[in-house]
């Protein structure tokens, strides 16, 4: 499974013509796993009822798993490995953490967040 990151979802969303085919046939597959922060990023920044439709439809549709402690485990994980100094918050550390516990990779486009990802852990 892959988590995909705000960044790329946002690219996708735009119909990025470098990202669309390829996340659309990960999602076709069912190799798309859902995390509550980034759907919230996303229903952050939409700017009218279409895009809010389009973002929760893939929230309601997608897997997912609970998320129940994961920012206070990403709290402490991140304090315990200064990522907070290297620039990456809090919610980019929960999807890091997120993905790592189920053994997923995660697919990014922050450099701050792909900088403390190990080699496997990246989809590209």
């Amino acid at each position: 499974m892959i988590v995909v990151d705000t960044s790329v979802w946002i690219e996708f969303l735009r119909g990025n013509s470098s990202i669309y085919p390829k996340l659309k046939s990960l999602l076709e597959k069912n190799e798309i796993l859902a995390f509550e922060p980034v759907f919230g990023e996303l229903l952050q920044g939409v700017k009218n009822n279409r895009e809010r439709d389009i973002v929760s439809n893939y929230w309601f549709n997608l897997p997912k798993f609970t998320t129940d402690g994961s920012f206070f485990s990403a709290g402490l994980q991140s304090g315990k490995n200064q990522w907070f100094n290297k620039g990456v918050g809090l919610i980019d550390c929960s999807i890091l953490l997120y993905a790592r516990e189920r053994g997923c990779q995660l697919w990014t486009f922050d450099k701050k967040l792909s900088s403390i990802l190990h080699y496997d852990e990246r989809y590209s």
